[in-house]
Formats: C-alpha cells, structure tokens, sequence
C-alpha cells in the first residue's frame, strides 16, 4: 500500500483550512493525510478533525519555532494568515514571512498561499476615491498578502497562489443582512450595480484539493477562483425566494459605510469599494469555468442557498 502524502494545514479550525481538511478527508481516493495545525489542539474543532482522522498539532505562526516540526516529512502545505484576528497587515506578512520560512527549511515540494490582489494596482495611494489605511495600504487585508507572496518565491518554496475572495458564509456573520426600521431585512453593501464574486467555503478546500492533485502544473501559477459573480440586488432577490421574507438591497455610499465607526468599518468599505470600482478586472480574473474544471461541483449562489435554506431562515430571526 502506497503511504500517503502529508500536507500541513495552517488555519485548520478555520473556514479555509477547515474545507482543505474536510476535502481531502473525505476524499474518496484518500490521496492525502491530513496534518491539521491549530494553536489550541484540545479545541472542539480541532477534536473533530481527529475524529475524522487528521493528525492534529500544535503551532503558532507568531512564534515561528513552533512551526518548524508541523511541516517536517510534509509533501504539501496549505498556508494562509487570519487578517480579522489582529487587524495588522504588518503582522500578516511577518507571519507569511514565517511560514515560507518553515515550509523552505522543511523541503515541502508544493505549498498552497491563499492570497489576493494588491489593490493599489487599481487605485494607487494618491488616489483620493478611498482613504489610505495602515499609512500605506488602501485595502489591507488584500495588500499584505500580496505583498507578502514575494516571500515564498525568495525561499524557492514551490508556490501556487491561490486568489479568494467574499465568502457567502459572512451571510451569517457580520455582513448578513439586517432588519431596517420597517423591519424589512436589507443588505447595505456599498456596491451600487456593480457585481460582487463569491464563493462558499467549501470550494476553496475542493479547489485546493485539485491544485494538489495536479502535481507540478500549478507551483507558481496564480489561481483566482470564484463561484458566481452576481449583483447585489440579484442575490436580495434569491434570499427573498430562499427565507420566504422580504431582503432588500439598500446600497450606501462607501464613504457612508465607512462612517459607521464599528471595528473595521474603514477596511470593509475600502474592500468593498474596490470590488466595485475594479470589478472588471477582478472579476475577469476568476474565470467560473477555468475553476470548475478544477472543481466541477462549484456552488453557484442559488446552489449554496438552497443547501441552507433552514439556517438561513433561523440566522436572522
């Protein structure tokens, strides 16, 4: 019997690493074993992951010995860095620092960085239409981790860049819809008419899979995937038919967004700023056919709806 690869997964109690672990675990092939690393290894998600039969280890991309024996006798790895937890570009990259790094002193032979666009190549930083965060990024959370991608290409780690974008799963956290003074449920993204990409999370752990599968035809190709590029008012319009009440689409300005005050509101309305006024060349990017050749079961939004139809209906009760 063929023993089986290893691949790290940074992030593995996350959304992203979670869906890489579910994928590959449930994985009729059973290509992979799974090395799902969490900072707490006696967590509830991190004890699911053993159950379903990954090995689970203790890291922390902060202190960068830590990572040294997660990846040791890996083939593969999955990396990506949690901006919302600390809300710091700067420590974003001195994390990704950290585990090209690990996953260079380690010989991984084809690493996953999940990353994105490096917004100032659409509206640099004297362009006034958004305001300048963290002193020299427009979007942080994307611009870091661009920024960061040099990092894997300096340790000669074989890289394949792997572009998200908006999860359909904030739905139910802190950008789901909410109830207006009439009581109607309203999405107030700033996107106007522009379209949004989107894909659910569990894409991103299928898509990887396949980049994995391919062997070498994806280490230093950048992979931009998405499920379904849809308006806003459009995707009101399906969770009206999905919860059987009223979801209106009730489009802010983006420097309205912005003015909101909450943790975050300035990055949030610069992200959402940028979908819209580079939503051409972000969309064109995230080619729907080119990323379910790679996973063909990709959830379009009704195909995500429908499979949670009765959370959805209870998430905003």
């Amino acid at each position: 019997m063929t023993e089986k690869k290893i691949i790290t997964v940074i992030g593995a109690t996350g959304r992203q690493g979670g869906s890489l672990c579910r994928a590959a675990l449930s994985d009729p092939e059973a290509e992979f074993a799974v090395r799902a690393v969490t900072r707490h290894p006696d967590s509830s998600p991190a004890q699911e992951l053993r159950r379903l039969g990954a090995e689970v280890v203790r890291a922390d991309m902060d202190d960068e010995p830590s990572l040294v024996p997660a990846f040791e006798h890996a083939y593969g790895a999955f990396l990506m860095t949690n901006f919302w937890e600390h809300m710091s570009a700067e420590r974003e990259k001195t994390q990704a620092r950290a585990l090209a790094r690990a996953a260079s002193h380690a010989g991984v032979q084809h690493a996953i960085w999940s990353t994105l666009e490096d917004t100032r190549a659409c509206i640099p930083l004297d362009d006034d239409r958004m305001p300048t965060l963290q002193e020299r990024y427009k979007v942080p959370h994307f611009d870091g981790k661009a920024e960061a991608d040099h990092y894997f290409t300096d340790q000669a780690v074989p890289t394949t860049f792997l572009r998200t974008t908006f999860f359909w799963e904030n739905l139910f956290g802190a950008l789901a819809p909410r109830r207006g003074d009439d009581g109607i449920l309203q999405l107030t993204y700033p996107m106007d008419d522009s379209r949004l990409a989107g894909i659910a999370v569990d894409d991103i752990g299928k898509t990887s899979l396949a980049v994995f599968r391919r062997g070498t035809d994806l280490i230093a190709a950048t992979v931009s995937i998405a499920g379904e590029h849809l308006r806003i008012a459009d995707m009101a319009a399906a969770l009206t038919g999905t919860v059987g009440e009223p979801v209106r689409y009730r489009p802010l300005t983006p420097d309205e967004w912005r003015a909101q005050g909450f943790p975050g509101a300035e990055e949030v309305g610069n992200m959402f700023q940028y979908y819209a006024d580079c939503e051409h060349r972000f969309t064109a990017a995230r080619d729907l056919t080119a990323v379910r050749e790679l996973d063909p079961a990709l959830q379009d939004f009704a195909t995500w709806l429908a499979a949670r139809h009765e959370r959805l209906r209870t998430a905003w009760a």
